[in-house]
């Protein structure tokens, strides 16, 4: 029987929905597939919020959608990967979000 793979693929949609992932992803239904991308996604996320604030210091508008479609890019992927279900880390960061939320 396959898993299911609802709280992977909403971990990419917004802060809002990686938290919602996380609620979903509890102690009876916890898998490590779900985990995975729910580290990911909320990595992506919280990293998105966090440097906007400082690209905006920047005021370049070139700058801005580079950072932008850096972080969709991003999101894309790793939405892809929950769709197919498949465990692929995010270029670049996704290590880097593994180790910094392996208690999730």
């Amino acid at each position: 029987m396959k898993e299911n793979n609802t709280p992977a693929i909403m971990a990419y949609i917004t802060i809002i929905g990686s938290i919602v992932a996380i609620l979903m992803n509890t102690e009876e239904k916890k898998t490590e597939f779900n985990s995975f991308h729910i580290r990911q996604g909320l990595g992506i996320n919280l990293s998105f919020h966090l440097f906007s604030y400082f690209i905006g210091y920047f005021d370049s508008w070139i700058v801005s959608v580079a950072y932008y479609v850096l972080t969709l890019g991003l999101l894309v992927i790793g939405f892809i990967g929950a769709a197919n279900r498949e465990k692929k880390l995010v270029p670049i960061v996704g290590s880097t979000f593994q180790n910094l939320f392996k208690n999730l």
